[in-house]
Parts: structure tokens; sequence; C-alpha cells
């Protein structure tokens, strides 16, 4: 899947299941990416990062939206263990039947 990120340059998605990550690259050059754990009907979202030279375009909350559509597409309970995936998911309530929140830290 690809969009334009607004720079003129084309966003491009990927499930990369070698690396157990989404991609996002903006041209040709890798720009981010969401690493995941899927077990059973749950996907775990670990770490998402955006490179520096990439941040404040847009891009993180991009990748995303992408991987949960995803993962709502696919019937998978999202688990945000990523802060940033969950600090997205606090302020998009549309995935909040979708969402399996982990168990709080002491």
């Amino acid at each position: 899947m690809s969009d334009d990120g607004g720079s003129g340059e084309q966003l491009t998605y990927a499930r990369n299941d070698d690396e157990s990550r989404f991609e996002i690259y903006l041209g040709t050059a890798l720009a981010g990416f969401s690493e995941f754990k899927e077990r059973g009907d749950r996907i775990t979202f670990l770490h998402t990062e955006v490179f520096d030279q990439y941040e404040g375009q847009g891009i993180g909350s991009r990748l995303a939206r992408f991987v949960l559509d995803d993962a709502v597409a696919r019937g998978l309970l999202i688990v945000p263990r990523c802060p940033f995936i969950a600090a997205y998911l606090r302020r998009h309530e549309e995935f909040e039947d979708h969402v399996r929140w982990p168990p709080r830290s002491p």
C-alpha cells in the first residue's frame, strides 16, 4: 500500500515477516518500522521507530494507522506494549473493541 507523504515522495508500507516488523518507506528509503509479535489471534506491538531525518512529518502516525488497520482487517486483537502505538490508540477510539491492554507493571 502507498500514499503521498506530503513531501511529493510516495510513502509505501510493507510487512516484513523475516524481521517481524512493518516498514514504511519514503520513496525508496526506509523511514521507520513497527516491531510486532503475532501469536494466535493476537498481535503485540513492541517498538515503533521513525528515523531522525523523517520525524515531524506524520510518518509515525501513518505507520500506526496502517499497522492497526491491518490487524483489524485480519481479525487480530491488538496488544500495545509499544508506547507510541499505545498513545495512538488512546487518541483513536475507533480501535477500542480490538485492543487488549497489557497489565501495568508495578
